[in-house]
């Protein structure tokens, strides 16, 4: 398998909620709420970077489209990364997301390694961390 992630999909238990939250409060770009007339196949697909997408679909739906039983979303599963290019980026960030209704579980903070980090929930309990680390800094088209 060659390291190529081109969509990271969330499973959510309002659609139109997460939409709203992605799309208005964080302000990713979409074409909105697409595949309705499809029985399970409702999706919003979000541009990230290049060749990224962040695709939220119906938790219920993804389930029945993987062949597994729901299972509760684990806010301790897995994190989802945004890196930044300073301090001051992760602060606003994190205030629009609030803004927006996420949950902060950790507010931004110096980090062990030099960086700067701070925790939020999505509406749905899918953890993001947003951050600074000098150490890996993003693309400069990001």
């Amino acid at each position: 398998m060659k390291p190529h992630i081109s969509i990271l999909t969330l499973g959510v238990t309002d659609l139109e909620q997460s939409l709203i939250f992605y799309r208005d409060g964080l302000g990713l770009q979409t074409e909105g709420i697409v595949g309705q007339e499809f029985e399970h196949g409702a999706v919003a697909f979000f541009d990230l970077q290049r060749g990224l997408k962040l695709a939220i679909f119906a938790q219920e739906d993804l389930a029945i489209d993987a062949g597994l039983i729901q299972q509760p979303i684990s806010s301790t599963a897995m994190s989802i990364g945004h890196n930044v290019s300073n301090k001051n980026e992760v602060d606003e960030i994190m205030e629009t997301a609030k803004k927006a209704g996420a949950v902060i579980v950790k507010q931004a903070q110096n980090t062990f390694y030099g960086g700067y980090a701070g925790y939020f929930l999505d509406p749905n309990g899918h953890l993001w961390e947003i951050v600074w680390n000098p150490q890996i800094m993003p693309p400069s088209d990001c």
